[in-house]
């Protein structure tokens, strides 16, 4: 993989997802989706959802976003770390899912987000 040599601050909304993305392929994260929510009525711009392949892995995954990005200057508001089957980072516009593959079907975040209506401009 290569380094990011751009500061997370100035880049914009995908560069910063791509490489986000390329840090978990890096640590074999798996499925990987991204939604640009951008024109959409949710909380983030941008979600990324992957699968771990144990929930060790999941914790793993994001502890390697987390020695990535913060040094960076990524700025990780909150994690939700309760379950090993479903990691949540919120990094403000973006958020990071990380399931293992059974939670993954059984919530089907990605449906979800399929369905979003647009925002509405008043």
């Amino acid at each position: 993989m290569q380094s990011q040599t751009q500061p997370i601050h100035s880049q914009t909304l995908q560069e910063r997802i791509a490489y986000i993305c390329a840090l978990l392929e890096d640590k074999k994260g798996e499925d990987i989706e991204v939604f640009d929510l951008s024109d959409k009525d949710y909380i983030a711009r941008g979600v990324i959802i992957v699968s771990a392949m144990v929930g060790k892995h999941a914790f793993a995954l994001l502890d390697h976003l987390k020695s990535e990005l913060k040094p960076k200057g990524e700025v990780f508001y909150a994690t939700d770390e309760e379950s090993e089957d479903w990691v949540i980072a919120d990094l403000g516009d973006i958020m990071i899912h990380i399931f293992t593959p059974n939670h993954r079907k059984k919530f089907n975040l990605s449906e979800f987000l399929h369905t979003l209506n647009k925002k509405s401009i008043d």
